[in-house]
């Protein structure tokens, strides 16, 4: 049985529909888009199972259209926008990306953004990522399985650090996971990431998370804590200003 549901209508509306909606800042628990299952754009699909997000049909400054912001823990800010990198970097001219911008959150402060097109419980993610500032944190990464703003999985890779971390948030507290064959190690130190951008990848089936950085394997993590399926994103913590882009989303059966 197909785990990823998006309605043939949701379909029909992306060709035939080149609207966008709107949407503001959202407190820990409220979303921020009507209708989700009816918009779906940007949205590209080279299967029935594969689906690339590219930002670049969203209007810069706003939210993209069928995405919804959260955060968890302290502080009171989240600031999910299309940021059009033209106007930035030289050779990029045309790309559009999905940035979190906001650099006033305390450092137990968590943003997530997540499509409410579907659910997935397994899944495949790949997306480039960019950490561009940040004092307390930066870099980012995928939430998955997401139920609320304070229950759901996240991985990110921390360019501060040079580490890639998976955790399980639950009631709002965030925990590290042990990994497959190494234990309680705070994840896996890794090459420096450095200002530029790096890829990220997961796979999800069943209680199995495998992680990927740059096209490379780097360590697997079982877990039962969040088993249903749950809507997928991205997240960064504090003050961590990141651009996201190129996500493809591979349903798993």
């Amino acid at each position: 049985m197909k785990t990823l549901t998006i309605s043939m209508l949701s379909i029909f509306l992306l060709i035939g529909c080149s609207n966008q909606a709107t949407g503001d800042n959202t407190n820990s628990g409220t979303n921020n888009t009507n209708e989700p299952q009816k918009i779906l754009t940007p949205l590209t699909a080279a299967s029935d199972e594969d689906f690339t997000f590219t930002f670049n049909n969203d209007e810069p400054g706003k939210i993209p259209t069928g995405w919804s912001q959260y955060y968890t823990g302290k502080g009171d800010a989240t600031d999910w926008k299309v940021v059009d990198m033209s106007a930035e970097q030289a050779g990029d001219e045309g790309n559009k990306v999905l940035a979190q911008l906001s650099e006033d959150n305390p450092n137990y402060h968590f943003n997530v953004i997540v499509h409410d097109g579907f659910k997935a419980k397994n899944i495949s993610l790949n997306v480039r990522l960019k950490g561009v500032k940040g004092k307390m944190d930066k870099g980012g990464g995928f939430v998955w399985r997401f139920i609320d703003a304070d229950n759901y999985y996240v991985v990110r890779a921390n360019p501060l650090e040079d580490n890639v971390v998976l955790y399980k948030v639950e009631n709002g507290k965030r925990i590290d996971l042990p990994l497959l064959g190494k234990g309680k190690t705070y994840g896996v130190e890794v090459e420096p990431l450095g200002n530029d951008w790096n890829t990220l990848a997961l796979t999800v089936q069943d209680n199995l998370f495998t992680v990927y950085l740059n096209n490379k394997q780097i360590f697997e993590v079982r877990d039962d804590t969040f088993p249903e399926s749950g809507k997928v994103g991205f997240w960064t913590k504090a003050d961590a200003v990141t651009y996201f882009d190129d996500l493809k989303i591979t349903d798993i059966k």
